[in-house]
């Protein structure tokens, strides 16, 4: 069958001629056409390509922070008392994760984390993210046990996690940083900023698996944060801090606190608190724990208050050291108010009215100088006063303007009663019997210099009073307990009601004691507060003074300090009850 040829030029359509316009109109659309995609092409590329850039950097380009090291905390030994160390992280893409196909292991991996599965499952339901924290700061076997499950879209990364050697001893002090590494509590918040550093960048560009590809721009490198020295001596914070958890244990006390200074350098030796937290395992914390008491709890420090009024009146020359006070019959009237000692102690001497702990005494003294009078000392020596050291939570207390004290005030303010301080506030004001009349200023830094200090009070008042204070811890005083084996010792007790609403609870106490080592040439003052001891015993000299000579004994020698005294077996007396 022969093939059927086409004449085309039969066809009426096509032997039809075609206008050249019409050919020409094609073939300048056509060229139009491409000038248009050039001209798109160049725009895009070249001329406007901000807009298509950034849309490409913020679905590939990341900024990735180049975390700084934070810095580490030292004892003034060299000691580590806070460092970071890398620990592995757990995340995700959440789009990425196969829930069906890896179901089973999505189980494995809840149960590694010690998360509910329910809790897992909701982290990974956010399909709009392209990150999402599982679970930060993991051990390192529980990461490689992660590892080997293989999950598609589960990934690891390295953070640091801060690490705390002396635990509860020192928690109070150093405190702890978040899971972000900002401080939270201690020094580590109140020097957060020298500590942390300066984070540097990194920018570049990441596929959709979280790869880097490529680096966009020149990286900034972190500045580490500054490794910071403390005043403090870790094997005298931690000894202090056993001594105070027996002491609070064994009288069944509510809490404590103990303050070690050095009285040449102002430096903080030892900070303790009872109960405690360990920085590293935070959980089920109460504030009961938390609180850093000697800084942050303010308190009526009773007959701790007595050498303060005492020594202004020596120091005015309205009394000397045996001047006969009278306190028959153990009482006396202001205002119809009724102040009373625990016994009736008839005449006795200046001296005497400290170790006997004398209300009646100290208030006959102390109404023979003027509230203003008062009120400078107590001023001078930093009642009502913040304390200059760089820690979050400390408190002033309580010093009221001496315009608005009343006559029975003034009385009750020269024991104690009527103004509150800080323990870390009376350690401090103790230092003006310790330098001879000189106020020290304290640090929580380590310094090689002898602080200068602020005159106070004559320097041959401030021996006097020391030497009433040595008579306080011996036979006849009121802290025989706080006696030291190889060192001479001077302090006074203080026991006062705690306040409750406004009136005073009827059994409830804080037995206080500050003292001072050695009583000739003075290196420490120590003060310790027991709060609601419940087991028989409340005096600050059964109480509080046991800690203070213990602490005295370790400081000195670990200070190197020679004993002054023949090392002997402490002799146990009674003490005289002090008056409340």
């Amino acid at each position: 069958m022969s093939g059927r040829v086409v004449a085309y030029s039969s066809s009426p359509l096509l032997a039809s001629r075609t206008p050249v316009w019409r050919s020409k109109f094609i073939v300048a659309g056509i060229a139009l056409g491409f000038v248009a995609l050039a001209g798109r092409a160049a725009w895009v590329q070249v001329i406007g390509n901000d807009f298509y850039r950034k849309q490409g950097e913020v679905r590939f380009a990341r900024t990735l922070e180049l975390p700084a090291n934070r810095g580490r905390i030292f004892d003034r030994n060299g000691l580590l008392l806070a460092t970071s160390v890398p620990v592995p992280s757990i995340w995700a893409i959440p789009e990425d994760v196969e829930q069906g196909k890896d179901k089973a292991k999505l189980v494995q991996l809840a149960r590694l984390l010690q998360m509910p599965h329910s809790e897992l499952m909701k982290k990974l339901e956010e399909d709009e993210r392209s990150f999402v924290w599982i679970k930060r700061q993991v051990d390192e076997a529980t990461a490689r046990q992660v590892a080997a499950l293989d999950i598609k879209g589960i990934y690891q990364r390295k953070e640091y996690r801060r690490q705390y050697p002396e635990g509860e001893a020192a928690a109070h002090v150093v405190g702890f940083t978040s899971i972000e590494d900002h401080g939270q509590e201690g020094v580590e918040l109140a020097f957060d900023k020298a500590l942390a550093g300066k984070p540097g960048s990194r920018r570049v560009i990441k596929d959709r698996l979280g790869r880097i590809v490529e680096d966009v721009r020149e990286q900034v490198p972190p500045v580490d944060g500054k490794d910071l020295q403390l005043s403090i001596d870790s094997k005298v914070q931690f000894f202090a801090y056993q001594q105070l958890r027996d002491a609070v244990v064994a009288n069944k006390a509510k809490a404590g606190s103990v303050v070690v200074l050095d009285v040449h350098t102002g430096e903080v030796l030892a900070l303790a608190n009872y109960p405690s937290y360990s920085p590293s395992n935070r959980q089920n914390l109460t504030g009961a724990q938390l609180r850093n008491r000697a800084l942050t709890d303010s308190f009526e420090p009773g007959s701790t208050m007595k050498p303060f009024a005492v020594s202004l009146a020596l120091e005015k020359g309205l009394v000397r050291p045996d001047t006969v006070i009278p306190t028959a019959p153990g009482r006396i009237t202001l205002a119809g108010s009724t102040i009373s000692d625990s016994h009736a102690h008839g005449d006795l001497t200046v001296t005497q009215v400290i170790q006997k702990s004398s209300n009646v005494g100290t208030v006959r003294m102390a109404m023979q100088l003027q509230p203003r009078e008062m009120w400078e000392l107590y001023t001078q020596v930093g009642f009502g006063q913040r304390p200059q050291v760089p820690f979050p939570g400390t408190v002033s207390g309580k010093l009221r303007a001496w315009k608005t004290w009343r006559p029975i005030e003034q009385a009750t303010m020269s024991y104690g009663y009527g103004v509150s301080t800080s323990l870390f506030q009376l350690a401090r004001a103790y230092t003006v019997f310790a330098r001879d009349g000189e106020l020290v200023p304290v640090t929580l830094l380590k310094t090689d210099q002898a602080a200068p200090g602020i005159r106070v009070l004559r320097p041959e008042i401030a021996r006097e009073m020391r030497e009433m204070l040595h008579l306080v811890t011996l036979s006849g005083g009121t802290a025989p307990k706080a006696q030291t084996m190889g060192y001479s010792v001077g302090g006074k007790t203080g026991t006062a009601h705690k306040q409750e609403g406004r009136g005073y609870a009827e059994h409830k106490y804080r037995g206080v004691f500050v003292g001072i080592a050695p009583i000739e040439q003075p290196r420490i003052v120590v003060a310790v507060m027991i709060d609601e001891p419940s087991a028989g015993r409340y005096f600050g000299g059964d109480v509080a003074a046991p800690v203070f000579s213990a602490t005295v004994q370790q400081t000195l020698r670990m200070l190197g300090v020679q004993p002054d005294m023949n090392v002997k077996p402490q002799i146990v007396v009674e003490a005289v009850e002090e008056s409340i």
